[in-house]
């Protein structure tokens, strides 16, 4: 089950750890959502959800691959292997999910939800406010200027159908960024965290309001 959980779809004929990852899914978004209602009672399901999207994301997720050094043991098919499959989030991230699901077999709820709370302990933390998606951050901030909707547009597409790369550019007026992702969401994801950060610097700082010295007039004599 192991192996499994670690052999990637372009060897399919030895059975992938799709099935797995499935699985381990649901026991990640269970895990982390269960901690997070014990760990932020005051929060209203708004703000825990935007909290669980984060932690359960595919580039969370991957982080925790490469810390744990599931990249190394990615089991892939040669042409996978030259594309660079075990350097992408997307892939990476699946297979913490499939390991989670085999480690949920074997050992159970319990242990599997002690490992997540272990993997994702440093991010978590109880005093940060709960974070926002970058497209709705980009999208609040041009409306509030009255800027109009970013545009969201593909720009290019490569590499083979397990190792696809996503180009796109997040427009809004003049000002545009592009990235680079495994998937279509994480692109649009970066390129709107970027093109936020350079409006933000090009934005001009508010100015102080200089008071005025008050001019004292001299009391009149009365007469």
């Amino acid at each position: 089950m192991w192996t499994r959980a670690l052999t990637h779809g372009s060897r399919e004929d030895e059975g992938s750890y799709e099935r797995l990852e499935f699985l381990g899914d649901r026991v990640l978004g269970l895990s982390i959502a269960e901690w997070l209602y014990q760990l932020f009672p005051a929060e209203p399901e708004g703000q825990l959800t935007r909290r669980l999207n984060l932690l359960v994301s595919g580039a969370t997720c991957a982080e925790v691959a490469r810390e744990i050094g599931a990249a190394d043991q990615l089991r892939l098919n040669k042409q996978a292997a030259d594309d660079g499959v075990k350097d992408s989030d997307y892939v990476l991230g699946d297979v913490v999910e499939s390991l989670l699901g085999a480690l949920y077999l074997e050992a159970g709820l319990d242990t599997a939800r002690g490992w997540v709370r272990r993997a994702w302990a440093d991010r978590v933390d109880r005093d940060a406010p709960a974070p926002r998606h970058p497209k709705a951050e980009l999208q609040d901030w041009a409306l509030a200027r009255n800027r109009g909707l970013p545009v969201y547009a593909i720009v290019e597409q490569t590499g083979p159908g397990h190792a696809r790369r996503h180009t796109v550019s997040a427009r809004l007026g003049e000002a545009e960024r592009q990235a680079t992702g495994s998937t279509k969401r994480e692109a649009e994801t970066e390129a709107a965290r970027l093109l936020l950060a350079a409006l933000l610097a090009e934005a001009p700082p508010k100015r102080k309001r200089v008071s005025q010295p008050r001019t004292i007039l001299p009391k009149r004599a009365s007469s």
